[in-house]
């Protein structure tokens, strides 16, 4: 398919929601186009940035992630403290956010891809994520039917600094611990090192700024695993296969609106279309190589890929909705998520270089 067929369909899609489903819905979309379009042009991977910093020393991902980051909480603190109707991406730490962080951080690396870069891969025509992106979702909505259970083990209250500190120091801390880490960065590297790579900043600057316009047109920050196994939930749930006034988190009255809705109605799901929308527009000027793989490569992928999904609901979000949104926001459940996933990524690495993925 060309670009121009792409566009168009791009623009009826976005007529249908501005007059069929909400002006807000339309704007999201749009959104979700820019993020889709900068992940993918800029390679922004999340995977690839630790990857790259465990095998070459190279801090350069890490550096525009940080960017990011940074750039990200100067906006987004201020106005959720300003504006109550803005919320935070807050989480519980508990056993269920240091599983699930662990095992995600580990499978992201076997998928070659976390929750945008799955989806922004698939967009882009990678078989690998294409296959990968359906079982996600399904081990995301499997982790959510399980997720009580998980709970039970043991956790405390969402912890926001925010609340605790007030804004000023709620970004103080934030800047600090985003400091610390460019410290025990340049320290793993050693000197001499390539710190700025021009797609990695810029990229990191618009992600910046799509994230923070996400937080303002939908009062929440932007997320993505939820659409996903919200997805799978619909399919379940029109198949009879499942019944969610049974289900601890699926019975809660704002998961149920949202199931018995429309999908359009759904703020992260919108932006997930958006997202494969806007990496399917730069494919046509850009096509990714994806190399060969054997039966057990496939197999060892694609199993990662449903456990990715699951472990991503229990660890309440992937490197957007946990590291992104929950640290640019406040949440104290992000900075536990980042240590796991990198603890689990460290060892994923291997496993992929074993299998050679």
């Amino acid at each position: 398919m060309n670009r121009y067929a792409i566009t168009a369909l791009i623009v009826v899609f976005y007529i249908f929601l501005l007059l069929e489903v909400s002006v807000r819905q339309s704007f999201l979309f749009i959104v979700g186009l820019g993020m889709g379009a900068t992940l993918a042009a800029a390679r922004f991977g999340f995977t690839t940035g630790w990857r790259n910093l465990i095998e070459k020393r190279d801090p350069s991902g890490v550096a525009g992630q940080v960017l990011l980051l940074g750039l990200a909480a100067l906006i987004a603190i201020p106005l959720i403290a300003t504006y109550t109707e803005l919320s935070a991406a807050l989480g519980p730490p508990s056993i269920s956010l240091i599983v699930g962080a662990f095992i995600f951080g580990l499978t992201m690396q076997i998928a070659d891809g976390c929750g945008s870069g799955t989806l922004y891969k698939a967009g882009l025509g990678i078989p690998m994520n294409m296959a990968i992106l359906p079982l996600f979702a399904i081990g995301s909505f499997l982790g959510s039917v399980h997720l009580h259970h998980w709970l039970s083990l043991g956790q405390t209250q969402p912890v926001g600094l925010i609340e605790e500190f007030g804004a000023s120091q709620a970004l103080l801390l934030t800047l600090a611990g985003l400091a610390v880490i460019l410290v025990v960065v340049r320290l793993w590297v050693g000197p001499n090192r390539h710190w700025f790579d021009h797609k990695w900043i810029w990229g990191g600057v618009l992600l910046a700024a799509l994230a923070t316009l996400n937080l303002v047109i939908a009062g929440q920050p932007w997320g993505i695993v939820y659409g996903f196994g919200l997805w799978a939930a619909k399919v379940a749930q029109a198949t009879s296969l499942f019944d969610p006034a049974s289900n601890p988190f699926w019975g809660q009255a704002g998961h149920g609106e949202r199931l018995a809705e429309s999908l359009f109605l759904d703020v992260t799901s919108i932006t997930n279309i958006g997202i494969l929308a806007g990496a399917l527009w730069v494919s046509t000027k850009t096509q990714p190589s994806s190399k060969p793989m054997t039966t057990q490569q496939w197999v060892i992928v694609l199993i990662a890929g449903f456990v990715m999904g699951y472990s991503s609901r229990l660890a309440f979000g992937c490197n957007i909705g946990a590291m992104l949104s929950g640290v640019s926001t406040g949440s104290l459940h992000g900075w536990l998520w980042i240590a796991l996933a990198f603890a689990g990524t460290m060892l994923g690495v291997r496993i992929r270089r074993h299998y050679r993925i």
